[in-house]
């Protein structure tokens, strides 16, 4: 019972290690620039207006060159209270265009690049 045990033990103790190793690689994340933010005029007959902008991406120390990201948004209402929301999206190298559609009495007062997904270091 007690060899049982303490090869239990030594299994346990070298899964951990093995764990410890894998999860202490380093991880980088790419850096994102909104640029070329645009609003169209509102559209018939759907009544919305979209919000476009050009995510720029650097992802020289990525080794990968695609991932997610979010923008945070403060959005005003004509009528209405101030709603701060985000969306996901997908940045990839060297950019990205993405858009977000508001209702005509709409309009994004602010914008932000909430999150970035972390990839794995280039070496």
């Amino acid at each position: 019972m007690t060899r049982l045990y303490i090869v239990g033990l030594l299994a346990g103790c070298m899964g951990l290690i093995g764990v410890t190793s894998a999860a202490s690689q380093p991880v980088c994340k790419p850096v994102l620039a909104v640029q070329d933010v645009q609003f169209s005029k509102m559209q018939r007959p759907t009544m919305e207006r979209k919000w476009t902008a050009v995510v720029t991406v650097d992802a020289s120390r990525c080794a990968t060159t695609a991932g997610y990201f979010e923008v945070g948004f403060l959005r005003e209402k004509e009528n209405g209270v101030e709603l701060e929301f985000r969306e996901q999206f997908i940045w990839s190298v060297p950019s990205a265009k993405i858009g977000v559609d508001f209702w005509a009495d709409e309009a994004a007062e602010r914008h932000w690049i909430d999150s970035v997904q972390a990839c794995p270091c280039a070496r």
